[in-house]
């Protein structure tokens, strides 16, 4: 079974998976996930045998980039998928001259994330009634 992930233009496939995750999984209101920043925004696509599993978005900033709608199927947690989206992001900020990535992590993703050598900073605060942590990593 391969893993495939990469730039994608497949915004459909995209909002489908973060519907599926943020909206019918987590419970959060639609007009909160559906924000309009998608248009200006890069966005990543991972498969598994051509199947959508992975998705995230990032938007440019002056820093670098915000990494955000970072959504796996949840047949697809614990795979690598995550670690791969994440992977692949910070090789398309590199290619793009973007210094540094920050993300808004769901409390119970920081160690995903810190694993992955980015850092935690200020306090806990409630995006969309869920806990995050603000977390960034200069590339």
């Amino acid at each position: 079974m391969t893993l495939v992930v990469g730039e994608t233009e497949d915004l459909a496939a995209c909002l489908a998976l973060r519907w599926a995750v943020f909206v019918e999984e987590q419970g959060v209101a639609a007009e909160l996930e559906r924000d309009g920043l998608d248009a200006g925004a890069v966005h990543l696509l991972a498969t598994r045998d051509g199947v959508p599993v992975g998705t995230l978005r990032m938007l440019e900033k002056p820093f670098g980039a915000k990494v955000g709608r970072v959504a796996v199927a949840a047949s697809e947690r614990g795979r690598g998928t995550g670690r791969a989206l994440m992977r692949a992001a910070e090789a398309a900020a590199r290619a793009r001259g973007w210094g540094r990535l920050a993300l808004e992590s769901q409390t119970h993703a920081v160690a995903f994330y810190e694993a992955l050598g980015y850092e935690a900073h200020g306090d806990e605060f409630l995006d969309a009634g869920i806990p995050h942590r603000s977390m960034g990593k200069d590339l």
